[in-house]
């Protein structure tokens, strides 16, 4: 063991006994077999064993809490010297850098002043030993000047070195080159662009055609870690106005991102702009001046090939003669052109879109009677780069994850500029697919109501004022496109089933009642039809989605009469109605009259009474009430549904009144039961067929074939024949 038991606190085990334990389980003669066989033999029982038992217990955790200090103590001092160490690495790699440096510049100034002394001693052969060394130098610069500028030049570069082996992981992205070197450099501190809270410390190295950003190591004092590379043409530099206690800041835009840093005081803050502005105003001259001297290049004619000895090409020669035009050299230098690829970065970086666009239009415009030349073709390739950022960044603007607040105007302008740029059919796409989300939105959080037909109401409203607003904004943006309306009219296809789809969970999937599922049918109708108005008739997509629920809501209600009306003719005992009051005869009385029994008047009896079965009275409501409200959900696929449920409803009535007319012997029941037929027949079923043709527009030829069959059972009541 590394930590011997003689280490623990002396006070563990039970003082004298504890001691006396430890040293016999240290000796180098302890044998753990001898040891227990000779403690058996000397305890007197179980308890002695189970004392010593704890006592070797006790020791092995305070061994084992002793090792875990001693390891954590070792620990930290490990962890504390590899940090002294590192600090100890960086501060000499430091150090090392700094005497190259300083060797570096004290040779080219004993150079210089090796070369300014032999010059002072005999001009003329420090002149040829001049010439002899350097045969491209220049003669009419001093030889001490051009040793201090090559000096100066390698000086930055040596600078450029030593500042950029203290940004770890930029080695790689950052190669040397010989006209890379340092401009600017400082610290900053960069603030989160929204809650303009402190995000980290930076260090800023400025080269003259890149921008490097590392950060702080807080354990490595000196040294950074590289954190993002911009390239001075697509940056911009904007001065953020100081607003305590936020000032001295000035913002970086270089799509797709911008970034806030801090200056240490206004008087660097000022410096960090200045030079910013300097170095991309130079990078510009620099590139114009190499374009400029490409034009040039190009206008320079090709020598003369030698004269050929082939007889046969004087023939090819004369035919050619003219030869080809020389190419035309388009002028590229102008301001506008030259700032243009900075200028779109900036456009789409302060999000301004239709000025990027303006910018693209007026170099189409410029360049479209413009032959194609190498200078154009890297233009072009430079303007394309930045028409697809500007394209990202207006598809994330009609992406559904952005805000879907402010309606379909809000859409507005980054449609309107993606078909200026000439993809129509993206933006259609976009914005159909953004409308899609805003609506699905805009259900999903509608509240469910305890009662339907106010939950129904309000759906409605949200999903139909959406697609009208939609509609209207589509025919505004795509007034000129009308290959996308074949869209809209699918995108609003699918829509509808969707609202459908919360409609039938809310209304058909809940077993309201008949009634209710046809108001609320006839809400979603009204609505549809305001569709109309914009020239979109969308009332036959809602017949087709609703039908299969709607025949359900019907059979459904069908079989409930159905069974209520078997349930009643099980219990019929052909009796008077009695309504006890004058008020209940009253409201009966207006209750057929609203279900069109005009004549009802001439079945009532003296007093309360009515000649008339609860039966039959109970039947004729119920029918009237599923006709009307079947009416409501009526249309043109709903026709043989809605016919065949009556048809079934009346032949339930039917058959109980011509059975009962067979059985019963009584012959005072058999006249009351004959009346009550007679009401079936000539009163009931002539007012079902006739507000059956109101609502449909046709007449039923079954209704009229039932009501004509029923003649066989008035004219031979005793016959046993059934009407069915």
């Amino acid at each position: 063991m590394a930590l011997s038991l003689g280490e623990v606190a002396p006070g563990g085990g039970g003082g004298a006994g504890g001691s006396r334990l430890r040293r016999q389980l240290e000796s180098g003669s302890y044998a753990a077999e001898e040891y227990v066989k000779q403690l058996s033999q000397q305890s007197d029982g179980d308890r002695d064993l189970q004392e010593h038992r704890q006592r070797i217990q006790a020791l092995s955790e305070e061994t084992a809490q002793s090792l875990k200090r001693n390891v954590y103590q070792n620990y930290r001092q490990f962890i504390e010297t590899a940090r002294e160490i590192s600090y100890l690495e960086s501060e000499m790699y430091q150090l090392s850098h700094i005497l190259t440096e300083q060797k570096g510049i004290l040779e080219a100034v004993t150079q210089a002043l090796l070369f300014l002394q032999a010059d002072r001693d005999d001009p003329r052969a420090a002149g040829a030993a001049s010439s002899s060394s350097d045969p491209h130098a220049n003669p009419f610069l001093p030889l001490s000047a051009k040793e201090a500028a090559a000096a100066s030049e390698e000086g930055r570069q040596r600078s450029l070195t030593t500042l950029l082996e203290k940004v770890e992981g930029c080695r790689d992205l950052l190669p040397e080159s010989p006209g890379k070197y340092l401009v600017y450099n400082g610290d900053l501190v960069e603030y989160d662009a929204d809650h303009m809270v402190q995000v980290q410390k930076v260090h800023a190295f400025l080269m003259n055609d890149c921008l490097l950003v590392a950060a702080w190591l807080p354990n490595r004092r000196g040294t950074y870690r590289y954190d993002a590379l911009y390239p001075l043409d697509g940056l911009a530099v904007v001065n953020v106005k100081d607003n305590p206690p936020m000032k001295d800041m000035f913002k970086l835009l270089m799509f797709p991102e911008s970034r806030i840093f801090q200056a240490e005081n206004a008087k660097i803050k000022k410096e960090w702009l200045e030079v910013l502005e300097e170095t991309k105003r130079s990078r510009v001259l620099s590139e114009k001046r190499r374009l400029e001297q490409e034009v040039p290049a190009a206008r320079t004619p090709l020598p003369a090939p030698p004269e050929a000895t082939n007889p046969f090409e004087e023939d090819e020669e004369e035919a050619g003669e003219g030869g080809t035009p020389e190419e035309e050299v388009v002028d590229l230098s102008l301001e506008w052109i030259q700032e243009l690829p900075e200028d779109l970065d900036v456009c789409i970086a302060q999000r301004d879109f239709e000025g990027a666009v303006d910018l693209l239009d007026k170099l189409n415009e410029y360049l479209g009677d413009k032959p194609v030349t190498q200078p154009v073709r890297e233009l072009r390739a430079k303007v394309d780069e930045r028409i697809r950022q500007l394209t990202d960044v207006l598809v994330f603007e009609l992406s559904p994850d952005r805000s879907l607040r402010g309606g379909p105007r809000a859409t507005r302008r980054a449609v309107s500029q993606l078909i200026r740029l000439g993809q129509s059919t993206k933006a259609c796409e976009l914005f159909l697919r953004n409308r899609e989300a805003a609506v699905h939105t805009a259900i999903r959080q509608l509240r469910i109501e305890g009662a339907t037909l106010l939950y129904i109401h309000k759906l409605c409203h949200v999903f139909f004022t959406s697609l009208l607003e939609t509609a209207k904004e589509f025919e505004t943006d795509f007034a000129g496109n009308s290959g996308c309306y074949s869209a809209f009219v699918v995108w609003a296809r699918s829509a509808m089933r969707m609202f459908v789809d919360a409609f039938s969970k809310q209304v058909f999937d809940s077993k309201e009642s008949l009634s209710t599922a046809a108001e609320c049918v006839k809400v979603a109708k009204e609505h549809c039809k305001q569709l109309s108005e914009i020239g979109l008739d969308l009332t036959f997509i809602i017949h087709t989605l609703l039908v299969k629920d709607i025949k359900g809501a019907l059979q459904s209600y069908k079989d409930i009469i159905i069974e209520a009306t078997k349930h009643r003719n099980s219990e019929e005992m052909w009796r008077k109605m009695n309504l006890m009051t004058p008020e209940a005869l009253g409201k009966l009385r207006e209750e057929m009259r609203s279900c069109g029994v005009t004549n009802f008047d001439q079945y009532t009896g003296d007093d309360c009474w009515v000649n008339l079965s609860y039966t039959v009275v109970a039947f004729t409501k119920q029918t009237m009430a599923f006709l009307e409200e079947a009416l409501k959900l009526y249309f043109p696929e709903l026709h043989m549904v809605l016919l065949e449920s009556l048809l079934e409803i009346i032949f339930v009535a039917v058959q109980h009144v011509d059975y009962s007319l067979r059985c019963e012997q009584d012959p005072e029941k058999k006249t009351f039961i004959r009346q009550n037929a007679s009401f079936l027949y000539e009163t009931v079923l002539p007012v079902v067929e006739k507000r059956f043709e109101e609502g449909v527009g046709k007449p039923a030829k079954q209704l009229h074939d039932l009501r004509n069959a029923s003649r066989l059972m008035r004219v031979n009541p005793e016959s046993t024949t059934s009407v069915v």
